[in-house]
């Protein structure tokens, strides 16, 4: 445990999808908050270039592919016991389609990803004892779209896994943050020829009035590590969207 300097006590955390999006954002409100921040990812390129951003010598970096056990334990016997692990890891390629033609296989490491990784990070995380574990599923387990059922399904499972596990991990602190429509790297890549357009429509079509941005997951992700008396709880970040 370090101290941040303003009368709080900061500690070690992993941030598996460190490298970019809301990882990335969640990262650098950590670092910000005092913590030492270990980031994780598939991509050595990504990483290279994320801890150049974040700062170099204030964040270390350990590429892993989290569907991969032996790979899971072995981040942990380099960064060995830490305060909190967060996962935002996601492999998306091909997790949306018809089920009557979907391809399980291209769809397959969604799944491997995101609810086997989290279960793998849970199994082999060396963790203090008053620390947490926190992944993030997704508005798709309250609001499926056609063609997502592969989205809904896994981000659904998961939250029914945070509340497991925060049972069996007790004292460690298991929760979840759902997010809404928030504008990462995904998003931008989309190739729309009228995305400017369709992200108004989007953002009108929701409380906020607006869509979210990887700092609001931060701030969110960021509070449940400091809230001691919150565990097997989902922090829903979707400016209303399961409302609506």
């Amino acid at each position: 445990m370090t101290d941040n300097g303003i009368g709080r006590r900061a500690g070690r955390a992993v941030v598996v999808g460190g490298g970019s999006g809301m990882g990335f954002a969640i990262a650098d409100s950590l670092l910000s908050e005092g913590y030492e921040v270990v980031i994780v990812g598939r991509s050595e390129e990504r990483l290279a270039d994320a801890v150049r951003e974040l700062g170099d010598g204030k964040v270390s970096a350990v590429a892993a592919d989290v569907s991969d056990e032996g790979q899971v334990s072995r981040v942990f016997e380099t960064v060995g016991v830490v305060d909190h692990v967060i996962s935002t890891a996601a492999d998306v390629a091909g997790t949306y389609g018809p089920i009557a033609t979907f391809d399980f296989e291209k769809g397959r490491g969604f799944i491997e990803t995101k609810l086997i990784g989290s279960m793998l990070l849970a199994k082999h995380a060396r963790l203090s004892e008053n620390g947490s574990l926190t992944f993030v599923s997704g508005i798709a387990a309250y609001r499926p779209a056609a063609g997502g059922a592969m989205v809904a399904a896994v981000n659904a499972a998961l939250e029914g896994l945070v509340r497991a596990l925060a049972v069996e991990l007790a004292p460690v602190r298991v929760n979840a943050v759902s997010p809404g429509w928030v504008m990462t790297g995904i998003w931008e890549a989309m190739p729309w020829p009228d995305k400017e357009e369709r992200w108004r429509a989007m953002a009108e079509k929701l409380p906020a009035r607006r869509l979210g941005q990887p700092e609001d997951i931060a701030v969110a992700v960021v509070s449940l590590l400091k809230s001691a008396f919150v565990t097997g709880t989902v922090a829903h970040v979707d400016g209303g969207h399961r409302l609506v």
